[in-house]
């Protein structure tokens, strides 16, 4: 009777909060127990990482569902972490590892991280990246102020803490203020910066000397884990393994993750689903492409850091030559003050011209949203406002695909920056269309040599 009851459960809950929610979190629990005399329903988890996930999460709408489902108000919930074994007779029982009242949300406030647990491991952090010299506009705000917060409460706030956005956009940055502030707040805390490809090439070396376990220790020893570049670790199954395991012991025992990547978890390639849905179990925040005045913000402030004063026509001069990254905007500061200085000149409009112009193709001006969806209009006759609209018929859809594929291969602007752009639509809807678009081009020589041709025309417009 309770297993068709959960089925039913199950195909609610897909309706209300979708199957990736079932896929990943519900089909890992079963309906243990009923008291019907107590109104009390036993579920059973098979880790504490689910049964944590669900317990702050999903409570209430088990408790709400499932209480119609068994016609009673009021029903009290109780999360179990352990897994089924058979005993000789056959009767179904419990192995008892922990078993956990969660009527309510669980409040993850009281077990903050206190102390340092144990590491003798070089933090890596850099001392020079703060919160106080990142520089914040409206395409950073929201990682920024997700990553200060967690340094107030490490562990508890935002855990894990996911930040993508392509390079040199300040990911690595906040990835070290976050290191150096939980530092300057609480010094007994262990904190570890380690990028994805180190951690690869450590993991092999600890098989290859037979250290893993000592390799294992360090990991599990941390209080906060900052990985940066997290994606380098697709299509390294041995790797996935570990880290997953690493992932788990840090999570249950409240310590701090945050990662960095170059691209939106679930469109990251040859990782394996279960280590997938704990990268974007937390909070997912991106940073995007500076505006204009952002940049020109960042410029001043790395000047005035390095005791230079920058005129506001050579700073907005600078920001408007450089489209991709804020990496590239300091590196175009750094050449136009070592001219000056080597050189003898004072810092002006002409020398700033006569340095970023002078490289062949400098003056290029980069490909842009804009370039795109105007380029359209000459291909499909569907013009800016079309494209932008809610009209789903097939042509127009299938423009709307195209558009979304040239922004994304020409342009450095991310999946949610195209979605915004073309009408307000989420980043899901961008892949769909990518995927549409590949699949076209490998089946379809004549559509492909279509798209090239366009590629190189738009190159030549801007």
């Amino acid at each position: 009777m309770t297993h068709g009851i959960w089925e039913d459960f199950l195909k609610i809950i897909k309706e209300e909060a979708g199957s990736r929610v079932v896929d990943t979190w519900f089909k890992a629990v079963s309906l243990y127990q009923w008291d019907s005399f107590n109104k009390v329903v036993y579920l059973l988890a098979p880790n504490t990482f689910v049964k944590d996930w669900i317990s702050s999460n999903y409570v209430e709408l088990i408790r709400l569902h499932l209480g119609r489902l068994l016609n009673v108000e009021n029903l009290k919930v109780v999360l179990m972490e352990g897994s089924k074994q058979k005993k000789k007779h056959g009767e179904a029982v419990v192995d008892e590892k922990i078993i956990c009242l969660v009527p309510a949300k669980l409040d993850r406030s009281k077990n903050p991280i206190v102390k340092k647990t144990y590491s003798k491991y070089r933090c890596r952090i850099n001392s020079n990246y703060k919160f106080e010299n990142f520089v914040v506009g409206p395409s950073n705000s929201l990682a920024k102020a997700a990553a200060q917060a967690i340094t107030e409460k490490p562990g508890v706030l935002y855990n894990p803490l996911f930040i993508y956005g392509v390079s040199g956009l300040g990911k690595t940055h906040l990835l070290h203020a976050i290191g150096n502030s939980i530092k300057e707040k609480n010094k007994e805390l262990s904190v570890l910066y380690q990028t994805a490809d180190r951690f690869v090439n450590e993991f092999i070396n600890a098989i290859r000397f037979d250290k893993i376990h000592k390799f294992q220790a360090k990991y599990q020893s941390v209080d906060v884990l900052l990985v940066d570049d997290i994606q380098f670790i697709s299509n390294k199954e041995q790797t996935q393994e570990a880290f997953f395991h690493i992932f788990n012991a840090l999570y249950d025992s409240h310590k701090q993750i945050v990662f960095s990547s170059d691209t939106f978890p679930q469109d990251i390639k040859g990782l394996a689903e279960r280590l997938r849905s704990r990268l974007s179990c937390g909070l997912v925040t991106d940073i995007h492409s500076p505006a204009l005045e952002t940049k020109v913000a960042i410029l001043k402030k790395k000047a005035h850091s390095n005791n230079e004063e920058l005129p506001d026509e050579l700073a907005y001069f600078i920001a408007s030559s450089v489209e991709s990254n804020i990496r590239e905007l300091e590196g175009a500061l750094i050449r136009v003050t070592a001219f000056a200085s080597l050189t003898n000149q004072p810092l002006s409009l002409e020398l700033a011209k006569k340095v970023l112009l002078r490289s062949e193709g400098r003056n290029q001006k980069a490909v842009d949203l804009e370039d795109v969806i105007r380029f359209i209009h000459k291909y499909y006759s569907f013009n800016v406002k079309d494209l932008r609209s809610k009209k789903r018929n097939k042509e127009l859809s299938f423009a709307r695909q195209v558009a979304m594929f040239l922004m994304k291969k020409l342009t450095e602007r991310s999946l949610r920056d195209i979605g915004m752009f073309l009408g307000g639509r989420d980043h899901s809807t961008v892949v769909h269309a990518l995927d549409k678009i590949e699949k076209n081009v490998s089946g379809d020589k004549c559509f492909g040599k279509l798209l090239k041709r366009m590629e190189s025309e738009i190159r030549r417009s801007v």
